[in-house]
Formats: C-alpha cells, sequence, structure tokens
C-alpha cells in the first residue's frame, strides 16, 4: 500500500479550524487503547542490595501485588477508570504486569516492598556471597 504525504496543504477551512483537525487524529487517547499501559521502571545496584522503583501514581498499595518465583520479580495490579471522565483523557487504565529477571546471587526471602507517593519501591538483598568483602594482606 503507497502513502501520499501532503507538504505545503493550502488551508481548506482556515488555520484554526485546520488545527483542529490535524489535532484530532494525534491524540494519545485515540492511537492507543486505554488498557494498553505499563510503570516506567528503574533499576539500580547499590552495594548490598538492587532498588527496583516503578511509578504507578494513582493506585492504592492494595491495587498492587507482587510476587517472587525462579529468580523474578512480577509486580501486577490494576488502575480502574474514574467513572467521571471528561472528553480526553492521557491517563492509562486497566491491568498491567511486569517481570524481572533477578541475579542469582540474591536473598529473595529477604525481598522488602515500600510504597509511598505513586512510587513502588522494591529491595531485594545481595546474598552474603555476593557482597564485597576486604581480604586482609598478610606478609
Amino acid at each position: 500500500m503507497n502513502y501520499v504525504t501532503l507538504r505545503n496543504k493550502a488551508p481548506v477551512f482556515g488555520g484554526e479550524l485546520d488545527r483542529l483537525f490535524d489535532d484530532f487524529w494525534t491524540f494519545p487517547s485515540l492511537a492507543a487503547p486505554a488498557t494498553a499501559w505499563s510503570p516506567a521502571a528503574d533499576i539500580e545496584e547499590l552495594e548490598d542490595h538492587y532498588r527496583l522503583t516503578l511509578e504507578v501514581p494513582g493506585m492504592k498499595k492494595e491495587e498492587l501485588n507482587i510476587e517472587v518465583a525462579e529468580n523474578r520479580v512480577s509486580v501486577s495490579g490494576e488502575r480502574k477508570a474514574d467513572e467521571k471522565r471528561g472528553l480526553y483523557s492521557e491517563r492509562r487504565t486497566g491491568r498491567f504486569e511486569r517481570a524481572f529477571a533477578l541475579p542469582n546471587h540474591v536473598d529473595t526471602a529477604k525481598i522488602e516492598a515500600k510504597y509511598e507517593d505513586g512510587v513502588l519501591s522494591i529491595r531485594v538483598p545481595k546474598a552474603e556471597t555476593a557482597k564485597p568483602r576486604q581480604i586482609a594482606i598478610s606478609g
């Protein structure tokens, strides 16, 4: 299928009305389904642990689920749509799931999670054998 791109087109209805029609087809809410969303995530390696951070604003901690299995940590949840949605909304709703592979040298029994101000922070401690230790030099 061939597409034709129009350049330097003359306004059909006048500048403002043409921009309205041009902008209408580029609204993000029309370009993607409302349930297609995934929270942004960061992973940091610190001296004694890894920190996984996900942005999930507008959700309650009871709406989030964290599971650890087979060297993977999975985070899932569902953000419900407001009943009073306006004409235009960029906020994504629906179910999401993110899974992250864990290194072999972590202590999965000591994983902790904290939720504050729309940010979920998961602390994954390194196993004792993985932590750096100082070696004395005998002489």
